[in-house]
């Protein structure tokens, strides 16, 4: 009789650990549904509680072409979903007392004492300012960003680019703001912004995939970024390969990848009111600047129109994440007031409601959608976690 073929361990062990997490009911469908209408090649979905993996679940393909499928462990170009780190890598160093959010950016970057608003005006802006989207700093852009390597390098830059309104005035979304946060990290705490990010929040809380450069076994994990053709209606894939060190700024607004189970672990830590397994990375005080909004009546968000009805004011904005303030209609409908988060131009979307305690995550890698936070897999997703949870 021929001998049993065996396993080797290694890939039994990864087996039963993927066989062994817990799955909702409804969503995996809904994800094939997403699939079957070619909206995307395949997602990693999570919802997690305080101190619990409620659903973890992989559905269709990392890549079209190979056949390669989605695992707990492939790893996302997260994009804007960067913003939200940026915002704690800030709060953790005014909780240390290396800086406070109503400090003047000149404090840290002595250039902008010189920057004057578009009436001429002395700016004098502020860190909440440039991570709130209220500052009215302009938009680096042409072919001088495309060489920069460094954040340094993007400070004069954004100087030189005309500021868009008055600081304050109003809310609009605004990339240099946050890499200018990120940058303000750097000059607070004495470390590039990944080596912060690495030392003091990635490491302890076991975020070992989330880097700003994916290297070794991490490029082969690395989910394709596809987009839907208008021709065809086909998914087209996109550039996969990530930067090198050194070849581009570590940015703050959207440079990093991340897996699945990476993100949920950051966002246990925010619905623990900063904590995660006995380690304090928030104050209560920090964890306020970041949850509620801090924009006053300013209409904000991505749904200001009338495609999306006109949704600014059920939204504001913390520092570095948006805020529901008033649940509506369609994919918020599912959403406590009080809910927060972020999404990325990828599809990914990560959003906390600290009044049902559960986080949801979702990863996909589709780069067109007409509004990511407003695509239909956000909306499935939600719905059928909202209606497994009930």
């Amino acid at each position: 009789m021929p001998l049993p073929r065996l396993i080797p361990a290694v890939l039994l062990s990864a087996v039963v650990s993927f066989a062994a997490e817990p799955k909702l009911p409804g969503i995996g469908a809904a994800m094939q549904e997403m699939i079957a209408q070619k909206e995307i090649a395949g997602a990693v979905t999570m919802v997690v509680s305080k101190d619990k993996v409620l659903h973890l679940e992989s559905t269709g393909l990392a890549d079209l072409a190979s056949g390669r499928p989605m695992t707990p462990d492939t790893l996302f170009n997260i994009m804007s979903m960067t913003k939200p780190v940026t915002a704690v890598a800030l709060l953790m160093l005014q909780d240390a007392g290396k800086l406070s959010m109503n400090d003047p950016v000149a404090k840290f970057i002595p250039e902008f004492s010189n920057l004057k608003t578009p009436s001429g005006q002395p700016a004098n802006l502020t860190l909440a300012q440039i991570m709130t989207h209220t500052s009215g700093l302009g938009e680096a852009g042409g072919p001088a960003t495309q060489r920069a390597k460094t954040l340094a390098d993007l400070v004069p830059l954004w100087l030189a680019a005309p500021m868009q309104y008055e600081p304050g005035a109003k809310w609009k979304y605004t990339q240099s703001g946050i890499n200018c946060g990120a940058r303000i990290v750097e000059v607070a705490s004495g470390m590039t912004f990944p080596e912060f990010l690495a030392q003091r929040l990635f490491g302890p809380l076991g975020m070992k995939d989330t880097t700003h450069t994916p290297a070794g076994d991490q490029i082969a994990r690395l989910a394709t970024p596809y987009a839907k053709s208008k021709d065809t209606g086909a998914l087209e894939p996109g550039r996969v390969a990530p930067p090198a060190p050194g070849a581009r700024p570590p940015t703050g607004n959207a440079g990093l990848y991340a897996s699945a189970t990476d993100y949920a672990r950051f966002c246990q830590m925010l619905l623990n009111g900063g904590t995660l397994d006995g380690q304090r990375y928030l104050s209560a005080a920090a964890m306020k600047l970041l949850t509620t909004s801090q924009t006053g009546d300013l209409p904000t968000g991505f749904f200001q129109n009338d495609t999306y009805g006109q949704r600014g004011a059920n939204y504001g904005w913390g520092i570095g994440t948006c805020v529901l303030k008033t649940p509506h209609a369609g994919l918020a409908a599912m959403l406590s007031p009080g809910t927060y988060g972020h999404g990325g131009a990828w599809g990914t979307q990560a959003w906390i409601d600290p009044v049902k305690g559960v986080a949801y995550v979702l990863m996909v890698q589709r780069s067109n959608f007409p509004n990511s936070d407003g695509s239909p897999v956000r909306l499935r997703f939600q719905q059928a976690a909202a209606a497994a949870l009930r």
